[in-house]
């Protein structure tokens, strides 16, 4: 992997800001910001600032108008979310609002293997005899044209909020279209998650409810309290973690460590976590994963029933569940990725692309197969797997390739298709199509990335001595939290440091602890996990190399000392 290391602010730049260290004025230059109002918001997140209107969306008002009218006239109302953690955060925030205001609402998560994503006529159908007079979709809908015209035709009107690009064709007998990724919005903020246009529609609805039922049900700020799955939300689906969502991520994280939802609290400790000090790292790697378990390997449902439980029997026996569920998807996905591997390592891959299909693979878990697969081979891939006629696919790209956009040039395939530019699900309208569309496909992306190094970035933040490691530089890093999609944990450079000891340590001696010092005379200790195997036996006491490294905390023994977490290193000849 190439190491690239961000471009040097410029003398100019920082005469600027003389009172900001240079290396975190380096970080903000790297993040895009260049003004002191700009720098503010982002080290100093205001939740009463730094939000939007969100009658900024075009249709806001108009899908008010109709909630309350449902509200007043009694009618049926659904929710219909999704299955990721997104969705299903969606869909609990939105319902909490409802039971908040005393008003019963149907709530609808598709299954992933049976329906699939978005809308689905069958389900529509339903609802039709359900008698349901109005849906608003999360997470969902902006590419369910036809379905919305069913349930149009048929009597139910469609509240759409979503986040999803722009496909070739709207639905436009959808009643209103909340979503900032449409070409005709004018709100500023582009980037929400499910979960976060889900927030703004119950901001304004909270804001209207005098208007229009004539009395402050919901006291002004109980929303806040929603920020907890707004966090989980928006950093699972790895939205970026600048502008308006830096700010929900921020709060929320205030908000999640003193939670009071007994299913959330119930998760938290059975993924052996604490509410002291839960981060980003925490929603993505021990939370997250196991609210989407549910609807890889099961039916989302039982996420939904975790977060909305006011029963603490009910939320143990399912955080329990959801973890034995998530056990069982980790295996799988190991075996699978590994078979996979194997097979493209024996096969010496050239291609630009990866398309592989397995015939009785989960619906649910083939997006992080593709997710695990370009990590490795840093090229765009797809995973599909068999389901009767037709064959279902999830796909993950790079950054060079917006996959979104090759899709939608190839859309005759399918039956229907969404996501992102670098993340994308579809379902083709016939097996027998696969071959020419993996032709197809693999000419268009050879196409779109011709010139381009599959070797993969390490990209780096910036070039520092061992000196600048102190406790005043790790806390003013610390303001860049939270971390996660466009605001990555920096990663630094330190050149030419001596090696002056070595240990294997963990239990099984995977880890690597390593000594360094340099011209100074200055020494530090660097921990690199599942290092041994490859540099245990390469490196030597007197070696010197270059390492890059992430800062942090190491906490043990009631003390706590910086730890420079080894990401790669080289070796000076």
């Amino acid at each position: 992997m190439k190491w690239k290391i961000a471009k040097k602010i410029s003398p100019d730049f920082k005469s600027q800001f003389p009172e900001i260290n240079p290396i975190i004025l380096q970080l903000l230059y790297n993040r895009g910001l260049r003004t002191q109002e700009e720098i503010d918001a982002f080290l100093l997140p205001d939740y009463s600032q730094d939000l939007y209107d969100p009658f900024l969306f075009v249709d806001m008002e108009r899908a008010v108008k109709r909630i309350f009218l449902a509200i007043k006239k009694k009618e049926r109302i659904l929710i219909y979310g999704d299955y990721d953690a997104d969705g299903i955060s969606a869909a609990v925030i939105l319902f909490e609002f409802f039971r908040k205001l005393g008003v019963k609402v149907d709530v609808y998560l598709p299954d992933r293997e049976r329906e699939g994503y978005g809308l689905n006529k069958e389900a529509i159908k339903n609802f039709v005899q359900q008698k349901i007079d109005l849906i608003i979709t999360v997470d969902c809908g902006i590419s369910n044209s036809s379905e919305v015209d069913l349930a149009s035709k048929s009597g139910i009107e469609i509240i759409i909020t979503d986040h999803h690009n722009e496909p070739n064709q709207l639905p436009k007998r959808a009643y209103a279209l909340i979503n900032p990724k449409l070409s005709r919005e004018h709100y500023p903020f582009k980037f929400l998650a499910g979960v976060g246009v889900s927030y703004k529609l119950i901001q304004a609805l909270i804001a209207k409810q005098k208007e229009f039922l004539g009395e402050e049900v919901i006291k002004s700020g109980w929303e806040k309290w929603l920020l907890d799955l707004v966090a989980v939300g928006t950093v699972a689906d790895l939205m970026p973690l600048l502008g308006e969502n830096r700010t929900l991520v921020k709060y929320g994280l205030i908000v999640l460590n003193k939670t009071p939802r007994i299913g959330l609290n119930a998760l938290i400790e059975k993924a052996g976590l604490s509410k002291n000090n839960l981060s980003t790292d925490n929603i993505a790697f021990q939370i997250a994963p196991r609210l989407n378990a549910a609807g890889r390997m099961d039916h989302a449902n039982v996420s939904f029933k975790l977060l909305t439980t006011e029963s603490l029997e009910e939320a143990e026996k399912i955080a329990l569940e959801l973890n034995q569920i998530n056990q069982q998807r980790q295996k799988l996905i190991e075996k699978i990725v590994n078979e996979i591997n194997q097979k493209l390592e024996k096969e010496d891959f050239q291609k630009k692309s990866i398309l592989i299909w397995g015939k009785d693979w989960p619906v649910g878990i083939i997006g992080l197969i593709a997710g695990r697969l370009t990590d490795k081979w840093y090229r765009p891939s797809i995973v599909l797997t068999e389901k009767e006629r037709t064959m279902v696919a999830s796909g993950r790209s790079i950054k060079e390739l917006d996959i979104m956009e090759v899709l939608k040039e190839l859309d005759d395939y399918f039956l229907n298709y969404g996501g992102h530019s670098r993340a994308c699900g579809f379902t083709l309208k016939d097996k027998k199509l696969l071959e020419s569309f993996q032709k197809d496909l693999e000419e268009l992306i050879e196409e779109k990335l011709k010139g381009v190094d599959f070797e993969g970035e390490l990209f780096i933040e910036s070039q520092v001595s061992l000196r600048e490691i102190t406790w005043q530089f790790y806390e003013d890093l610390e303001k860049f939290e939270p971390f996660g999609q466009d605001n990555n944990r920096p990663r630094f450079l330190v050149e030419n440091v001596e090696v002056i000891g070595l240990e294997r340590v963990g239990s099984n001696g995977h880890h690597l602890r390593i000594f360094v010092r340099d011209d100074e005379f200055i020494t530090k200790k660097m921990i690199g996990f599942n290092l041994s195997e490859n540099w245990a036996e390469k490196l030597k006491i007197g070696d010197r190399i270059d390492v890059v490294f992430e800062l942090s905390v190491n906490q043990w023994n009631g003390s706590q000392e910086l730890q420079l977490k080894i990401i790669d290193l080289k070796i000076n000849q």
